[in-house]
């Protein structure tokens, strides 16, 4: 990956929606040059999306999101890939990941409510075989997703009261 790639991954990374034409200006080439990077990027699965970071706390639509760390016995031959397949293939689990420590793995699970994540979990997740322990957080508020703040900041705002002459 060349320089110009680097580069054209860290705009895009940080807002998906700039124009095409922008995006030449930005690295001094063409549109031409932009649109077909982009489209070798997304076919080598560099680029796997665009997504919109939405503060789901200012709608109205009911959405619960839950961590959930799982802990499994590693297959012969196959370690954590297999299981961790079954797992992330469930419509339920939005992000998964691989970790060191105490669990091996941790799911980020979305639902509509924290009875159908329990669910999920009680009856799918878990009957998995090789899952030997769940353990599930739910998420009571967001403050930050993907680098970007999603509440009012606080020490932004001045406590002191307006005094005039």
């Amino acid at each position: 990956m060349d320089e110009l790639d680097k580069l054209l991954l860290t705009v895009v990374n940080k807002n998906a929606r700039v124009e095409l034409e922008d995006l030449a200006m930005m690295l001094d080439t063409n549109v031409d040059e932009v649109k077909k990077r982009l489209s070798k990027l997304e076919k080598d699965k560099v680029i796997c999306g665009y997504h919109t970071v939405t503060n789901w706390d200012r709608t109205d639509l009911s959405q619960v999101t839950a961590l959930i760390e799982v802990s499994v016995i590693p297959e012969r031959k196959y370690g954590y890939n297999r299981i961790a397949s079954k797992i992330y293939r469930f419509e339920e689990v939005e992000t998964m990941y691989l970790l060191s420590g105490k669990s091996d793995l941790l799911c980020i699970v979305r639902g509509k409510t924290m009875q159908q994540i329990a669910e999920f979990v009680a009856t799918r997740l878990s009957s998995i075989e090789g899952v030997t322990d769940t353990t599930t957080t739910f998420v009571l508020k967001s403050y930050k997703n993907a680098g970007v703040i999603l509440v009012d900041d606080e020490d932004s705002r001045s406590d002191r009261l307006v005094v005039s002459m």
